[in-house]
């Protein structure tokens, strides 16, 4: 069985899901299936909750509008969430859907808003931010929903990180120039870091007062994304593809 259905269309479900389960759709989601995708009665879908793995679903039509799913049988095991929070400062909304739909994808776990100084966006949408975190679920294969948690003050969140996780401080002023390097020598060599947390802040920086502050945690690397500026939302990327590629599951 192929791990992975790339033409079969994908949708996240709340309800449990088992063998011969009847999953009622809402009325978004069967206008997708029924009227943009033009699927009918015994048509495939794959479905997931994260919790019960990935099911292979049938269509079955009810009315001109409505329509339930029925579960056939299960196409992947449910995955464990990644041990990796991302942390950052907000940003707008158009760049901040950006932002945690890529954070996602990059198999980030947890999505934790961090409020610094200089912060431009304090107020967060988070139902918003789980739409956008379902939505990229949906479409990359991910089988487990990131955590999205209420937002914070930078120092209430540095304070409470256990001493076990490894916090990767991204800072523009770092004097770490490579940061593969700087993550490679964090680590027993041929053993990954279970559990992380990747730091990236607003766009006018951190202060000192802030520098000073994250760098009390007791695993803590610091660390720069290179020689250009980034935006946030590249930032994000950058930063998770590095952790990933040396200490995450790329490695």
């Amino acid at each position: 069985m192929a791990s992975y259905d790339f033409n079969a269309p994908r949708l996240f479900v709340e309800s449990p899901l088992a063998a011969g389960a009847r999953i009622a759709l809402d009325r978004a989601q069967a206008n997708y299936l029924l009227n943009v995708l033009r699927l009918g009665t015994g048509d495939a879908v794959l479905i997931f909750n994260g919790r019960d793995g990935e099911w292979r679903a049938e269509i079955a039509v009810e009315g001109r509008k409505a329509a339930d799913l029925v579960c056939v049988e299960r196409t992947r095991e449910q995955a464990v969430r990644p041990e990796l929070i991302y942390a950052f400062a907000p940003l707008k909304h158009a760049r901040l859907d950006y932002m945690v739909q890529k954070a996602v994808e990059m198999g980030a776990g947890v999505l934790q808003p961090v409020l610094t100084r200089r912060t431009q966006s304090t107020r967060v949408n988070l139902e918003r931010m789980r739409g956008n975190a379902i939505e990229a679920a949906e479409q990359c294969g991910i089988l487990t929903i990131p955590e999205v948690r209420d937002e914070e003050n930078l120092d209430k969140f540095i304070k409470a990180l256990g001493d076990d996780v490894l916090l990767v401080f991204c800072d523009e002023d770092s004097p770490v120039s490579n940061p593969v390097e700087a993550l490679k020598a964090q680590v027993p060599a041929g053993n990954n870091a279970a559990k992380l947390a990747v730091v990236i802040g607003p766009e006018g920086g951190f202060t000192d007062q802030e520098r000073a502050l994250v760098a009390t945690h007791k695993r803590c690397v610091r660390v720069s994304l290179g020689p250009r500026i980034l935006r946030a939302d590249t930032a994000a990327v950058a930063a998770l593809a590095v952790v990933q590629s040396v200490l995450g599951d790329w490695a």
